[in-house]
């Protein structure tokens, strides 16, 4: 079904906004299944926002999540703009700026897909490079 002909073509963000919460959710009870712990979540720092901001094994994680409900618009993935990126590093500057005792930062992005009838998949991408 095509997303813009069944809402007619209107985009419904509080749908949206339920769908990241979700899977912000999601992302955090993975991650601490896997050893993370979870510092913040949706730290704010000027008009840029970490989703979540996480430690394991003395290294400060900042992960954005990203979540789809739809394969109709691409991985999720794929949905990450350049500037997303650069706000998420001067927020993470400021982050550690204000919390000195992370010397080792990586950045990470973990994909969320709830597709309907489907189990839920994580893919989480390490030490992003941009």
């Amino acid at each position: 079904m095509d997303y813009y002909k069944h809402s007619g073509g209107k985009r419904d963000t509080g749908s949206k906004r339920d769908t990241g919460a979700r899977g912000e959710t999601l992302a955090a009870a993975w991650l601490e299944a896997r050893g993370y712990c979870i510092i913040e979540r949706n730290w704010r720092y000027r008009r840029n926002e970490i989703d979540i901001i996480a430690s394991r094994a003395n290294r400060l994680h900042i992960i954005e999540v990203k979540t789809r409900t739809t394969p109709y618009f691409g991985l999720p993935e794929e949905h990450i703009t350049h500037d997303k990126m650069n706000g998420l590093k001067h927020a993470a500057i400021a982050y550690q700026a204000q919390s000195k005792r992370w010397v080792y930062l990586q950045f990470d992005v973990l994909s969320i897909c709830m597709y309907p009838q489907q189990p839920v998949e994580y893919y989480l991408i390490e030490d992003v490079f941009f």
